[in-house]
């Protein structure tokens, strides 16, 4: 069967394509945690629909135990740059962000969160996540993030390597 064709609505997006890996572990750090690492496998792919498809699954670096899930869509509004993301985490948080592209960069702030009745406190309040198609053809992603209890504060940031078209 022979793949989908791209739509032409999520073309400005083409550049977050693909299987990647964080290389090297990706460093997480806030006001209330001990700094971490971890290690995170990213899909996004399409399926000729006018949206991209996503899945993040990230592992302690040691001892590979899965940590953070979530999985979701990127949709383009047509005809603009105008982006929403839609993501569901296995902590019991559903976010809506919007945003904008502007070439190989993706930045998106929350417009809505939603969380499970027993979600762990401090609940996130905001979120800003910034991806960008760096000069060496890495993806990057930055998270920020505010509690309940904290001030926006950048919370994580990862490097991955392409490892599949």
């Amino acid at each position: 069967m022979e793949p989908p064709k791209m739509n032409p609505v999520v073309e400005p997006l083409s550049w977050m394509l693909g299987t990647w890996l964080s290389d090297p572990p990706g460093a997480g750090t806030y006001p209330t945690l001990q700094p971490f690492q971890y290690l995170e496998e990213v899909h996004i792919s399409h399926v000729g629909q006018p949206m991209l498809n996503f899945s993040f699954n990230s592992f302690h670096p040691d001892t590979r135990k899965p940590m953070h899930r979530e999985c979701g869509f990127i949709r383009l509004k047509p005809d603009t740059n105008k982006v929403a993301f839609v993501s569901a985490q296995n902590t019991g948080v559903v976010e809506v962000e919007e945003g904008e592209v502007n070439g190989q960069e993706l930045c998106i702030a929350s417009h809505s969160i939603a969380r499970i009745s027993f979600a762990k406190e401090p609940h996130v309040e905001q979120i800003t996540r910034k991806f960008r198609l760096n000069s060496e053809g890495k993806l990057e992603q930055t998270v920020s993030m505010a509690t309940t209890t904290q001030p926006m504060t950048q919370h994580l940031h990862v490097t991955y390597k392409k490892v599949t078209l």
